[in-house]
Order: structure tokens, then C-alpha cells, then sequence
């Protein structure tokens, strides 16, 4: 079993080296088809399947839900603070310590699934309004040396969506097998 496949079913980020309108067009739509598209993935699932790890030594098929929907509750702040503040160091989460916070194991997926619907179509909405100078504002990240813009962010959280995905959808077809 090789590990960085396991880890980065899609592959690493890797961001063009400049980003086009269609780039951009393709991230909003992933945005906007990913909420269905994992809903369609785990709302059926049995508790048992959701405590599966998706890959060993990492987190459960449920902790990745709910760990979706926090990292990208945090994406679409960080688009709101870019767009209405200079370059704002924005705040950093850390993400293995939310998941141990004991609600990522019992909270109900549904409810997650819910926020991810609401936030991603809030941040489609969002991001199909920008003007080319709005896509050009920054944020800075503190374990960062160099500010991301709202194009980078944008293709960023298409990824994450399709890499967890990936993640949970791999992790079912070895379940099945």
C-alpha cells in the first residue's frame, strides 16, 4: 500500500503558474457540485463505515466530513476578510486539534453535510461576483512567507474538495473489497 498515493489520491496541489478565467470558472464549479456530489458519497453510510479510517494511522471517513466543513467554513472567512480589509493576517487553526475535540467521533454527519451545502454555495455565490482586482486581494497566512490571493484560495479548496473525496471514495472501494 503506498502511503503518499493513499495521502494525495489526486496528487499534490499545484497551482498554475497563472491562473485564467477558466481556472477559476472550474473551481467555482466544483465548489458548486461538491456538497451534492458527498452528500450523494455518505449521507447513506452506517456508523460503522464512518469510523473507518481512510487511510491507516488517519482520520475516520466521518472526522473527514466534519473536518471539511470547518476547513471550509475557515476558507470562505478568509475570502471575506481579504475582500474587505489590506492583506490580513488571517487566523490558523489547528486541525488535528479540532478533530480531538471528541465532536468530530459522535456528531451526526447530516449536520455537517448541511454547513457544507450552505457554505459552499455562499462562497459560489461570493466568488462569482468578484471584479479582476477583487481576485487579485491577498491574505496572509502566519505559516506562510509569501500572501495567498483570492485565485489562489479559490483552485486551493476546488482541490480539497476533490482530494477528500477522493479520500473517503477510495477508502469505500477498499471497504467493498
Amino acid at each position: 500500500m503506498d502511503i503518499k498515493k493513499l495521502q494525495y489520491p489526486i496528487g499534490p496541489l499545484k497551482l498554475p503558474a497563472k491562473i485564467s478565467k477558466n481556472d477559476l470558472d472550474e473551481a467555482i464549479s466544483i465548489l458548486e457540485i461538491f456538497p451534492e456530489q458527498l452528500r450523494l458519497l455518505v449521507a447513506h453510510l452506517p456508523e460503522a463505515t464512518l469510523k473507518q479510517p481512510y487511510r491507516p494511522e488517519g482520520w475516520t471517513i466521518g472526522q473527514l466530513v466534519h473536518h471539511i466543513a470547518d476547513s471550509h467554513h475557515h476558507s470562505y472567512i478568509r475570502f471575506k476578510w481579504a475582500l474587505t480589509e489590506e492583506n490580513p493576517t488571517i487566523k490558523a487553526y489547528h486541525q488535528e486539534g479540532w478533530a480531538s475535540l471528541g465532536d468530530y467521533d459522535t456528531l451526526p454527519i447530516a449536520w455537517s453535510l448541511s454547513h457544507i451545502d450552505a457554505v459552499h454555495h455562499k462562497l459560489a455565490y461570493v466568488l462569482k461576483m468578484l471584479t479582476p482586482d477583487q481576485w487579485e486581494r491577498t491574505f496572509q497566512h502566519p505559516d506562510k512567507k509569501e500572501p495567498t490571493s483570492l485565485k489562489e484560495n479559490a483552485l486551493m479548496y476546488a482541490w480539497h474538495s476533490m482530494h477528500h473525496f477522493a479520500h473517503i471514495k477510495n477508502a469505500l472501494d477498499r471497504l467493498e473489497h
